[in-house]
């Protein structure tokens, strides 16, 4: 899939992401690792179309390295709008960097990149996965909200860049732990607006942890509208991210895979006023893209604002340390202003039959 890309078959893709993952060695306290990058100027493999329903692709990367720390890439938040970000990787890092761009604003490269593993409270590097399953990130004011599966947490880190440190809180997530399904925990952790009907608290979504009526269980963890609610599932796709639109809509970034199709990705746009306790939130397809076009296993989503206004829908995915997969920067610009709905959304536009709920 190289836009040409290497070739791969769906049937070893899908294992990859199944877990055929390496555990990254642990490293340096900070360590700074060379990215090579090739830019993404298709999103729809050996096709020039930029439009693809209200998004409209601006360009990405292809990221490799030679560290084995490299990978795994979860979740990212931009510090800097489209430039600095900091992430959590499932194997127990932090990752920092910068995203380069050329004259046209694309993205071009990677600069800055650092890695720093986890600690726990004595400081100690934590080399357990099921306790460093970092999956989900919200940053707000130099401190760093993640959410971890396995050993299902919320917890809060201080960011500073070559100290970080243990989390200095955890949070109740509202949700009974033993509803939570052992891989399938918080993957969204993200903040509304506070100008918003929910006034700026922190909701988490898990990835396909169901509730009795085969809905994803989340909650609104904090502010006057706090209390579990659900989000419906769609088809056979989970969630692995999402951040809140400055209208109020939850745009959720999910992900399908199978032995005979490999890997999917989607963007769906949550309604805001649906996103209440004891609700079922919903909400239209924006956006499906099956291994036709230049994706992978897409685990990471920020939502900015450009310099011009444009707002910005950024993807980033987690090769599992794979060989057989890929990290990919992506680059959307989000056109506002016009409706979109399930209808005129069909799956149909991405080269999928529309089959209609899941039974």
């Amino acid at each position: 899939m190289r836009g040409g890309a290497r070739p791969r078959t769906a049937a070893v893709v899908a294992l990859a992401v199944l877990g055929l993952a390496i555990p990254a060695p642990a490293g340096a306290p900070l360590e700074p690792i060379t990215i090579h990058s090739r830019p993404i100027s298709q999103f729809h493999i050996r096709r020039n179309e930029k439009g693809f329903g209200p998004l409209e692709f601006v360009g990405g990367l292809e990221m490799t390295s030679s560290s084995a720390d490299f990978g795994a890439l979860s979740a990212m938040r931009f510090t800097k709008p489209g430039s600095d970000f900091v992430g959590v990787a499932d194997t127990g890092f932090w990752f920092f960097g910068t995203i380069k761009r050329d004259a046209e604003q694309r993205p071009s490269g990677i600069a800055d990149f650092r890695m720093e593993q986890m600690v726990d409270e004595n400081g100690k590097v934590i080399n357990e996965k099921w306790l460093a399953d970092a999956e989900g990130l919200d940053v707000k004011d130099g401190v760093a909200t993640v959410g971890f599966e396995r050993e299902h947490r919320i917890a809060q880190f201080r960011i500073k860049p070559g100290d970080m440190k243990a989390a200095f809180r955890t949070l109740d997530f509202l949700v009974p732990k033993n509803e939570l399904r052992k891989n399938r925990g918080f993957e969204t952790v993200t903040r509304a607006d506070p100008q918003s009907r929910l006034k700026g608290a922190l909701v988490v979504v898990s990835e396909k942890s169901l509730d009795k009526d085969g809905n994803i269980l989340a909650a609104i963890i904090e502010g006057p509208a706090k209390g579990i609610f659900t989000v419906k599932r769609s088809g056979d796709f989970d969630i692995t991210d999402g951040a809140f639109l400055p209208d109020g809509d939850l745009l959720i970034l999910e992900r399908s895979f199978s032995m005979a199709s490999g890997v999917k990705m989607r963007l769906r746009r949550i309604h805001g006023e649906s996103i209440a306790k004891g609700s079922v939130a919903d909400g239209p397809i924006l956006l499906q893209a099956d291994m036709g076009y230049q994706i992978d296993n897409m685990e990471a989503l920020d939502v900015w604002r450009r310099a011009d206004g444009a707002l910005m829908v950024s993807l980033m995915s987690d090769d599992n340390h794979s060989i057989l997969q890929r990290n990919l920067y992506l680059e959307f610009i989000l056109h506002e202003g016009e409706e979109w709905s399930s209808q005129t959304m069909k799956s149909e536009q991405f080269g999928f039959p529309d089959k209609g709920p899941e039974q």
